[in-house]
């Protein structure tokens, strides 16, 4: 609704957000330490909560306890007013989940998904959603927004999912429409590694910075680029495919679309490493046990973190050449099997390669960062919506 510069209405409007906002922050808190927090007085904190408790989205959580004089109300955000779903897709599951408007997550559901044909994504997809809405003892008609993470990444020109052919089902040409259908709720579609960057951005270690890159490191390599607090998606929603990069230390690899392959893939991806570890005598299964266990091994392990380290510089060089980030974030579940050995091995390496020098940090999520990236966004819009359109027209 439109409102007019100055007038009590829209300073009303503006108190109510920053209250919200602390609440979502700080609370639960009491109506004293939030006119301090605000510098309201007493009389306008009580009718800002009044107004929004009569609005649904605050409510008593309580009293203070433990200090002189009469305990005092707390008061907390209505988290039961609005829900999000988040959803993780990767080639052999769809993890899956709910949160209220806190972020509190409230449903978890996965889905195997191994072996699977083409068709079947829609529904597969929903069920995945109902099972964690199910979980929260909830309907889907409860959610306000889904938010999805897939690898690659579709062309806003096309609305098809490019740099991803390993996974089979997602490039139909009106996915996207016959998704929103079927959920029938707003529907967001990210790159996994940009969601990760995200849930960094919000609750991580890339708070206080606006130009950062997130590196990636499972089967796939790939990243994520923020500038100026923004992520950087490009014009085919291909930035941060560094997969594809050329390399040296690898044969230059052509035909890399069709071949889902490039330089810093065949260096440092998933398979690369598993033979870096073999060869050092290493027969773990994965890649990330592969590194877990050269990190528990003096000698064979030593080496294999070292030139896996040398390695990751060699990609993270091209990358702050042209990007120049203030702060590299390592991530995915390979590079943080290394732990903080890795990340200070690769830290010296990308100093003696590069001329600008960032931080670098191993992520701060330390559960699936590309779920919890997907709900911050679900949330972020969601929030926006509910407390500026849910509160009671001004008399």
């Amino acid at each position: 609704m439109a409102t007019t510069p100055g007038t009590p209405r829209l300073l009303r409007a503006m108190n109510d957000r920053a209250a919200l906002d602390l609440l979502l922050s700080q609370g639960p808190l009491s109506r004293t330490t939030l006119g301090n927090l605000t510098g309201l007085s007493k009389p306008t904190a009580s009718q800002l909560l009044a107004r929004l408790e009569a609005a649904h989205l605050v409510r008593q959580s309580g009293t203070t306890a433990g200090r002189p004089g009469p305990n005092a109300q707390l008061y907390e955000i209505n988290g039961s007013i609005a829900y999000v779903a988040g959803l993780d897709v990767t080639p052999a599951r769809i993890r899956a989940a709910v949160a209220d408007l806190t972020g509190k997550v409230v449903g978890e559901y996965e889905l195997a998904t191994p072996g699977r044909s083409a068709k079947g994504t829609v529904d597969r997809v929903v069920k995945a959603i109902e099972g964690a809405t199910g979980e929260a003892g909830l309907n889907r008609e409860r959610l306000h927004r889904v938010s999805i993470g897939t690898p690659g990444g579709f062309d806003p020109t096309t609305g098809r999912l490019r740099y991803a052919t390993h996974l089979p089902g997602w490039h139909a040409p009106h996915l996207l429409e016959e998704l929103a259908a079927a959920i029938a709720v707003p529907l967001e579609v990210e790159n996994d590694v940009n969601l990760a960057a995200i849930a960094e951005q919000r609750v991580g270690h890339a708070r206080e910075h606006d130009n950062f890159v997130l590196l990636w490191g499972e089967e796939g390599i790939g990243a994520a680029i923020v500038i100026n607090g923004r992520l950087h998606r490009g014009a085919t929603g291909g930035a941060g495919e560094v997969a594809f990069l050329p390399l040296p230390g690898t044969p230059l690899v052509r035909n890399v679309g069709r071949n889902n392959a490039g330089g810093f893939q065949e260096l440092a991806g998933g398979e690369p490493v598993l033979e870096l570890a073999r060869e050092h005598g290493f027969k773990a299964r994965t890649p990330e046990a592969a590194i877990a266990a050269a990190l528990q091994t003096e000698g064979a392990g030593d080496a294999v973190l070292t030139e896996f380290a040398h390695r990751l510089a060699v990609g993270l060089a091209a990358i702050v050449a042209v990007v120049d980030p203030e702060l590299i974030v390592l991530a995915g579940g390979v590079i943080t099997a290394g732990g903080e050995r890795l990340r200070g091995l690769v830290q010296d390496e990308l100093a003696d390669l590069a001329v600008p020098r960032p931080q670098l940090l191993m992520t701060a999520i330390s559960t699936d960062p590309v779920l919890s990236g997907a709900l911050q966004s679900a949330l972020s819009t969601t929030r926006d919506e509910v407390f500026d359109t849910a509160g009671p027209p001004v008399t």
